[in-house]
This record gives C-alpha cells, sequence and structure tokens, in this order.
C-alpha cells in the first residue's frame, strides 16, 4: 500500500481580501475531489490573503498510479485556474 502526498503552494496576487481567497480555495477543494481520486485540505497561510497551500492526498497500489493522478490534478489546476497560478509543489510517498 502507498499513500501519495502533494503540497501545493498557490500564487494569488489578485486576491484583495480573505473572503476572495476563501472562495477561490473552496472551490479547488470541492472540484479537486469530484474530478480526481484524491483528498483536499487547504493547509498552509489560512490568514494570509495572497498565498495559499493546498495538500492532496491520495492511497493506493500502484505508485506510479497514484503519481500520475497527483501529476493530472496539478496540471488541471494550471490549466482551470490561472487566477492561481502554481508557486511551487511537492509530491511525496509515505
Amino acid at each position: 500500500m502507498h499513500v501519495a502526498v502533494c503540497e501545493i503552494k498557490l500564487n494569488l496576487e489578485g486576491v484583495a481580501s480573505l473572503k476572495e481567497k476563501r472562495r477561490i480555495m473552496k472551490s479547488l477543494l470541492r472540484r479537486l475531489p469530484q474530478n480526481f481520486n484524491v483528498a483536499a485540505a487547504e493547509i498552509d497561510f489560512q490568514d494570509v490573503w495572497q498565498t495559499g497551500m493546498l495538500g492532496l492526498v491520495t492511497i493506493g497500489n500502484d505508485s506510479g498510479y497514484l503519481h500520475g493522478i497527483l501529476e493530472k490534478a496539478i496540471t488541471w489546476i494550471e490549466e482551470m485556474r490561472p487566477d492561481c497560478p502554481i508557486d511551487a509543489y511537492r509530491i511525496e510517498f509515505r
């Protein structure tokens, strides 16, 4: 059994309030699990307007498959949400 964890740091430069940031983050947190086999949570920078940190987790028997799921989720964010570019991301297996 493999557990794949992905941390994604988002650059939210155009965000002018915590309310606007939370709207963006909630949208991502709702749609990522719907489109991919992942659990998602906001894991850091909750009170910082222009930075967001998402955590994605998935579990399975094939680490290559799990890595592919997380890469597809990252690509989806880049393509579907150009308003919140990815500064950095990291995928780990535990």
